[in-house]
């Protein structure tokens, strides 16, 4: 601690009670903590007292946690990479579509335990206004549950149920905005010039106008603009998302003090895992994109030290959609390295492994992945076939140019292709928020749907079934290699297709995204012991993928990670190492039989152990004098 800093410190540490552990967290990264509020609100006159009042909440609640979580926090103080080993498998879901409550979740503990899931992510959860609410992300009371899905206590109970089980929680906290409902807001409509400075409002479009010259539009077709005029206020509100959706004013050090309480409260209930809604947004600036703007690492230095030190079992996941050299920033890069996320969303990986099974060809994916900046030194990615969202092809010019292709054209192709539209696809997805001038087009869908389960049984194709089952498992023996905390989503593991329900809910018809997010049918879940089921295929086949990561520590998320041409395109090339140990994986992205060399895999010093190789597969990998014989959609882990 610099000496200027110290006579500081000991002032603080004498006007606060604590436990001697929390005292030597809080002097271990007081500086993380003060030194970028500094930087932020330094000369607000407003810091001072809000300093002292984080501080005094942080060291309430360090004194209130319970005595379980308090163990957690040692254990995982004397084990940073408990989120990042090969063990973690995570599970994605509503909790009202999985079970109807968190009392059903708890019911349904054993379902995950069986398909060997020791990490869960329920998305929002918390009370929100009443729909529309953009899928939950719409909260109007941090401090509760939604009323259907039960109550803190509910929540506090499943924690403690799961970490039990050895599984952790993972739950979202919505940083860039509340609801217009949320108490803050209320109290702002209602005249309060102090919560009124919760908010970016303006009097006039004077700067909303200025702003929006380099501003995108997040949801051009549903919600279009990013200010929305409130004839109460009088004033026009910043609402990056939906107009019930009011950003926050993080330039105001109150705000920052208020969403700490947030955190700090969450991690009390049992919460292991936060995933931080929508960060890149956080900070505005005119004459930019209002993203990814260097005070939003600021501000999540300082969210992730307060968590250090009052809280320090509780990990940190970024939800940050934006380019492979931004996104490796909320892993803490430069001066920030080491403080702020231990997990971010790996975007690019799902677009190309989609990408690449509509196209066959591994070169992009290859050239991009090989390009992709190493993560940080105890962080990693979260990587994922599908998500609630929609599939973004966020494809460059100069990343097709490297490998002959155009950028605009692949793009225009992807959304044609999982739309059914493009001669030979074998998928059933929808266009999402297309755009008119360019036909271009995000993509909507269920893993099964898009990587034709259902097109081959409503066509009562075995031969094509087949085929879609393992196009699912291909794409997540990738993610599952890939280094980090590889999810599956909700039902893609008995694989459930498209809800051709979705515009039955009058709030959802503006929105095909809740086509890939049907409830969970448990009927369905009871044919995965029934051998040549859909279900069984899929769920036996995540099951051995699970079972092969858990024995494979080069997929450690500290492990690193180099794509690799394998002499024939048609075949994607991995090769992973982590403390000294080797994995190699190949996988074929087509529906054809593929040749490789085997001397790909003397190169690298791993026997040629087929049998092994080929067991997360399931199928026998041929050898055919000095060639591997990938069968359609075949993958092999070669292990040292």
């Amino acid at each position: 601690m610099r000496p200027e800093v110290r006579a500081e410190f000991a002032e603080v540490r004498a006007r606060l009670d604590g436990d001697p552990a929390f005292l030597s967290r809080l002097e271990r990264f007081f500086t993380e903590l003060r030194d970028p509020l500094v930087a932020l609100y330094g000369s607000d006159p407003r810091f001072g007292a809000q300093f002292a009042g984080l501080l005094q909440a942080m060291a309430r609640s360090a004194g209130e946690r319970d005595p379980d979580l308090r163990r957690l926090d040692h254990e995982r103080e004397i084990t940073p990479d408990w989120l990042l080993r090969e063990q973690t498998v995570g599970y994605v879901a509503y909790a009202d579509r999985f079970a109807g409550t968190l009392r059903g979740v708890r019911e349904r503990l054993p379902y995950l335990r069986e398909l060997g899931v020791s990490y869960l992510h329920l998305m929002p959860l918390l009370a929100a206004r009443p729909e529309p609410n953009d899928g939950g992300y719409a909260v109007a009371d941090y401090g509760a549950v939604e009323p259907a899905l039960g109550t803190m206590d509910d929540l506090r109970a499943l924690a403690r149920d799961l970490h039990g089980q050895g599984i952790s929680l993972c739950v979202d906290v919505v940083l860039n905005h509340t609801a217009r409902e949320h108490a803050w807001a209320r109290a702002a409509l209602g005249g309060d010039e102090r919560r009124l400075a919760y908010y970016r409002t303006f009097p006039d479009r004077t700067e909303p106008d200025e702003y929006e010259r380099t501003l995108p539009e997040v949801f051009p077709d549903i919600a279009p603009g990013s200010f929305t005029w409130v004839r109460e206020l009088g004033r026009w509100v910043w609402a990056t998302f939906n107009d019930y959706q009011w950003d926050l004013d993080y330039s105001n050090p109150e705000v920052f003090t208020a969403m700490a309480r947030v955190v700090l409260d969450l991690a009390n209930v049992g919460v292991d895992v936060l995933r931080l809604d929508a960060v890149p947004f956080l900070w505005k600036r005119k004459g930019t994109d209002c993203q990814n703007q260097p005070e939003v690492h600021e501000l999540l230095q300082a969210l992730r030290s307060v968590a250090r030190i009052a809280a320090p079992a509780v990990g940190f996941k970024a939800e940050a959609i934006v380019s492979p050299a931004q996104l490796v920033t909320y892993l803490g890069a430069g001066r920030h390295e080491g403080k702020e996320c231990d997990l971010a969303y790996n975007n690019v990986l799902m677009a190309l492994l989609w990408s690449s099974l509509a196209s066959g060809r591994a070169p992009l994916m290859t050239h991009v992945l090989g390009s992709m900046p190493q993560v940080p030194p105890g962080a990693g990615w979260v990587t994922y076939v599908r998500c609630h969202d929609d599939i973004g092809w966020a494809i460059t010019e100069e990343d097709t140019a490297a490998v002959g292709e155009d950028a605009h054209l692949h793009r225009l192709f992807l959304s044609d292709f999982y739309a059914g539209d493009f001669p030979g696809s074998f998928a059933r997805g929808a266009r999402f928020e297309q755009d008119a001038s360019s036909g271009e087009a995000r993509t909507s869908g269920t893993a099964a749907s898009l990587a034709g389960i259902e097109a081959a049984l409503d066509a009562g194709d075995e031969v094509a079934l087949q085929l879609g089952i393992r196009r699912v498992l291909l794409l997540h023996a990738v993610a599952f290699a890939h280094g980090g905390v590889p999810l599956i989503y909700m039902g893609d593991e008995i694989g459930l297709r498209n809800d051709r329900a979705w515009t039955d809910h009058p709030h959802h018809r503006a929105d095909n995204r809740w086509m890939h997010r049907p409830s969970m049918d448990w009927r369905a879940a009871e044919r995965r012991h029934l051998p040549g089921t859909v279900e069984a295929a899929l769920w036996e086949g995540l099951r051995r993928l699970v079972a092969a990561r858990r024995a494979t520590r080069a997929t450690h998320a500290q492990g690193a990670g180099q794509p690799l041409w394998t002499g024939n395109d048609r075949v994607y090339g991995l090769l992973r190492t982590f403390a000294g140990e080797r994995l190699l994986v190949l996988a074929n992205l087509t529906a054809d039989d593929q040749r490789v060399h085997k001397s790909i895999v003397d190169e690298f010093g791993l026997l040629l152990d087929r049998p092994a190789a080929a067991r997360p597969d399931g199928r026998d990998l041929r050898l055919d004098g000095e060639h591997l014989i990938f069968a359609p959609y075949q993958f092999a882990w070669f292990a040292a």
